[in-house]
């Protein structure tokens, strides 16, 4: 049998999501267009569903990104647009923070501008990093043995629930 501790459900899962979008607008609502980074696939599903409560409640033009990278290894990344991020404020967005790497190594293609703000935002924050970050927009913070696998589950574009084994 399946040993699963189910920590969000989707109806809390809205709600955390609902609660990053206002502190997102609440740190940038001084600017005019806000860029989402989504790390594939999760990453990017979430933010979409931030960017669709911003629609609502923000004059914020958002535009939302892709970026691909191995998450075993991951010294390459590729973003699904290649623009112009100098002075643009950018949150990178993912499903679990880990270690940091991913979202450390997620920043690397933002380095080679000169943004007016990078932020990052995830569903669920384990303490255990190994890198230095800090995650700025959270869902859910959790801290669990460094065996505990944390996963936000996904059926298609809906987030079902987020549980550790």
């Amino acid at each position: 049998m399946e040993s699963r501790n189910i920590i969000l459900t989707k109806d809390i899962i809205q709600k955390k999501l609902e609660r990053i979008a206002y502190e997102i607008y609440e740190l940038n609502s001084d600017g005019t267009e806000i860029i989402l980074a989504g790390i594939w696939d999760r990453g990017v599903i979430i933010a979409h569903k931030i960017a669709a409560i911003l629609a609502q409640i923000s004059p914020l033009k958002t535009r939302i990104i892709e970026l691909r990278l191995d998450k075993q290894h991951p010294k390459e990344v590729v973003v699904s647009e290649n623009i112009d991020f100098n002075d643009k404020v950018i949150v990178v967005v993912d499903d679990v923070a880990n270690s940091g790497r991913t979202m450390l190594y997620a920043l690397k293609p933002f380095l080679d501008y000169l943004p007016k703000k990078i932020q990052t935002a995830v569903l669920v924050d384990r303490k255990h990093k190994s890198f230095p970050l800090s995650v700025d927009f959270v869902g859910y913070s959790l801290a669990t043995t460094l065996q505990d696998m944390v996963l936000v589950e996904m059926n298609g574009e809906e987030i079902v629930s987020a549980y550790f084994d």
